[in-house]
């Protein structure tokens, strides 16, 4: 078995770090291979490289079925445009593991990224990949998802995860 990169956890500060877009480099592709192992591993619908302590414009999200896991590595991902209504759905990090809370989301988005070569490329989201590529690309902004929800939650979940034991 191949050793992956460490989750980081909540609340490091480097949740909290914008990741600036820069070009595809061999550093950023090392970084996107890191990701990739680490998603697989854990079998994460996503992730962005902060969740292994790499603040860089990279995230992976899962886009077709969620039992096998389609992984898609995206460098520099932004979202172009949300449509739809704002649904609530179950929301979670590998860096805060036991922690779920709803968070309000466009059922649709259009977002951009470029592939492992650079080249730019946009794809059309909706329902749960919609979702999860926002959650990962707001993590890449610096915007760790408990910050979506009102303090009251927020605090409560914060509670939980120290009942846990793991901060």
């Amino acid at each position: 078995m191949t050793k992956t990169d460490p989750f980081i956890f909540y609340p490091d500060p480097r949740l909290n770090e914008v990741a600036s877009a820069r070009p595809v480099d061999a550093d950023l592709l090392d970084i996107g291979r890191r990701l990739l192992a680490a998603a697989e591993d854990a079998r994460a619908y996503g992730l962005a490289a902060v969740h292994i302590g790499v603040v860089a414009p990279v995230a992976v999200v899962s886009l077709g079925d969620l039992a096998t896991r389609d992984y898609r590595v995206l460098y520099n991902p932004r979202v172009l445009s949300t449509d739809g209504p704002q649904e609530a759905g179950p929301e979670g990090s590998v860096s805060m593991p036991g922690i779920e809370v709803d968070v309000l989301r466009a059922r649709a988005a259009v977002i951009a990224f470029e592939d492992a070569a650079g080249q730019g490329q946009e794809l059309a989201l909706s329902g749960f990949a919609s979702r999860v590529a926002q959650h990962e690309i707001d993590q890449v902004n610096g915007v760790f998802f408990l910050t979506k929800v009102s303090r009251l939650k927020r605090e409560a979940a914060a509670r939980r995860f120290a009942k846990l034991g793991r901060r």
